[in-house]
């Protein structure tokens, strides 16, 4: 039999809201799930050593490198790429140096895809990283792109982020022949700017190594009607802020209904079960984990308010894209879709 592969994730110990504790703890809980991981963590010592001693089960699997230095959330990206003993940048360095896998932090979002872009460079054939997550949705699961990381994009940067969502859906969600959407102000072939009808020429060229569905519009986002949707940084960045306040908005209404009075209450008593399970599907521990796809290595972004079962999915996402070799595929896939796009041509 052969033997398994171990994979080495860097940790920024000392980013996010409740750092280092629910970091700790989300390593803790990430491990129980994998046995196949081990953790080079970076921070301070003298605040982690402590809590390692909380969780028997990190003993043995965990090298901790010191550093008392560590990225604000206030910190702008310049002020933070200049420090190179803060424990996010020695995370990064470590993924660069190829003494880890893939990094995982909650810091400062600015600081971390700066360091990431500067210092990881980009894979072959990729113009641009993007950010990518996901959305639950009537029929499951959608990947999102960009969220954030471009706050403008050509037709060619969408095109590329189509292909990263194809096989990010493909390897990490297991849809077989993932369906791309690319996100307009309507279905109609007519609409839209000159970047995403580019963009749309491009795809419908490419139909033997990408399933374009076409443009899908907002309310599309949790029909499931495609499974990767493509958009912006800008647009999709505002979506995800949207969706996340809305979802905080309907879950504090309905707490509010249920109290009103003692028939309400009864009412919540009955529906507790099917409650609970719509709660879990909007949760956004399970959808977090927001991958810096395109990059020559792999950086998963945390939410900084996460906790430690958040923290402990985002180690999930940072697993997964190492075990399915993301980035390979992902060249690959740009290279036969160029020349498919160039045979259409001629």
């Amino acid at each position: 039999m052969a033997e398994r592969q171990i994979i080495k994730i860097a940790i920024d110990a000392m980013g996010g809201d409740s750092a280092p504790d629910m970091v700790i703890e989300g390593v803790s809980r990430a491990l129980k799930m994998h046995q196949d991981i081990e953790f080079m963590l970076f921070g301070d010592q003298a605040k982690i050593n402590p809590l390692l001693e909380k969780y028997p089960n990190l003993k043995g699997k965990c090298e901790l490198i010191h550093t008392k230095d560590y990225v604000r959330n206030e910190d702008k990206p310049t002020v933070a790429l200049r420090n190179r003993t803060s424990s996010m940048r020695m995370a990064v360095d470590s993924v660069r140096d190829k003494k880890t896998d893939c990094v995982v932090s909650a810091g400062n979002t600015g600081a971390y895809m700066a360091m990431a872009k500067v210092f990881l460079k980009t894979t072959d054939g990729v113009s641009r990283p993007a950010i990518a997550g996901t959305f639950p949705t009537k029929k499951g699961t959608s990947v999102v792109m960009d969220l954030g990381a471009n706050v403008s994009c050509d037709a060619d940067n969408l095109v590329e982020f189509a292909v990263m969502g194809k096989i990010y859906a493909r390897e990490v969600i297991g849809v077989d022949n993932p369906s791309i959407g690319l996100l307009n102000i309507g279905e109609e072939e007519m609409k839209g700017n000159a970047n995403v009808q580019g963009a749309a020429q491009i795809l419908r060229r490419a139909k033997k190594t990408i399933n374009f569905y076409g443009f899908v519009e907002g309310d599309d986002l949790f029909k499931g009607t495609t499974d990767v949707i493509i958009t912006d940084g800008f647009t999709g960045n505002a979506a995800l802020k949207s969706a996340e306040g809305f979802a905080r908005f309907m879950t504090d209404l309905l707490k509010e209904a249920f109290k009103e009075n003692w028939l309400t209450k009864l009412g919540y008593l009955l529906l507790r079960r099917p409650m609970e399970a719509v709660k879990q599907r909007l949760n956004p521990k399970v959808h977090n984990g927001a991958i810096l796809i395109g990059l020559g290595g792999i950086a998963i972004k945390s939410h900084g308010g996460a906790d430690g079962e958040g923290f402990s999915y985002a180690i999930n996402v940072a697993r997964n894209m190492v075990s399915h070799k993301l980035n390979k595929q992902i060249s690959e896939t740009l290279q036969k879709l160029h020349e498919e796009v160039v045979e259409s041509q001629e």
